[in-house]
């Protein structure tokens, strides 16, 4: 039988309340990956098949998917401003099957807190800004315990604060850490945030997304570079 669980989190965020609601709405591809819909008439875009239970800008959006099953999915946010920041409270639920529970909530738990983190650097420095998304799967020799680990040789990170020269989208870029724990790894330049996730952790490959800001952004190039790479770190 499915079990429940609840993820609940609150972070404060160099931003506005109107530019937070905005990268949690129609800006998700810069920080998270993109949400679609065909009714965006009221200028949102729904996840999947959710309805939208409460759309008030720029204080409070919530959604929920009902299964056959009687499963189900919520997502939450309340947007509270204070002065010269922005509060918000987070909130997903749903349900997991019960054998595999305490590992299935452990990765949704540290995803929260990665996607959440990441939010926090594209309204400090790419507010408003429209992302290309890309993202790709390293090939099945990541699922090996030191998957993660190997990646983080090969670009030679240590500890977050490090800059160094990165293609991950092709030409090489600057980036500085801007995370690093046991699980994931974030990236920045001055045009793109680089995410990688450590999901052998949880029987998956490693992934990893660009969000890439540049007006000339290419996705099959910069999709093509990223796979290429991948490739060569886990031959």
């Amino acid at each position: 039988m499915p079990r429940e669980f609840e993820i609940r989190r609150q972070v404060t965020l160099p931003a506005t309340p109107a530019q937070v609601w905005a990268a949690i709405t129609a800006g998700t591809s810069g920080w998270m990956f993109p949400t679609e819909s065909d009714d965006e008439a009221e200028g949102y875009r729904l996840l999947d098949d959710h309805q939208v239970l409460d759309w008030t800008p720029p204080e409070r959006y919530a959604l929920r998917a009902e299964q056959p099953d009687g499963s189900f999915n919520a997502l939450e946010w309340v947007i509270e401003g204070r002065a010269g920041s922005t509060v918000l409270r987070f909130v997903h639920s749903g349900m997991l099957a019960e054998e595999d529970w305490d590992h299935e909530y452990d990765g949704a738990a540290k995803h929260t807190d990665f996607y959440l983190h990441t939010l926090g650097q594209y309204v400090s420095h790419f507010p408003g800004r429209a992302a290309t998304y890309v993202a790709a799967d390293a090939p099945g020799a990541s699922l090996a315990p030191d998957g993660f680990t190997r990646l983080l040789r090969a670009l030679g990170v240590s500890e977050v604060g490090d800059k160094l020269e990165v293609g991950l989208a092709g030409e090489p870029r600057t980036a500085v850490v801007d995370h690093l724990d046991d699980w994931f790894l974030g990236l920045r330049t001055d045009d793109a945030l680089y995410r990688v996730f450590g999901r052998n952790a949880w029987g998956a490959p490693v992934g990893v997304s660009l969000h890439l800001f540049s007006r000339d952004a290419n996705a099959v190039s910069s999709g093509k570079a990223l796979r290429g790479w991948l490739d060569t770190v886990y031959r």
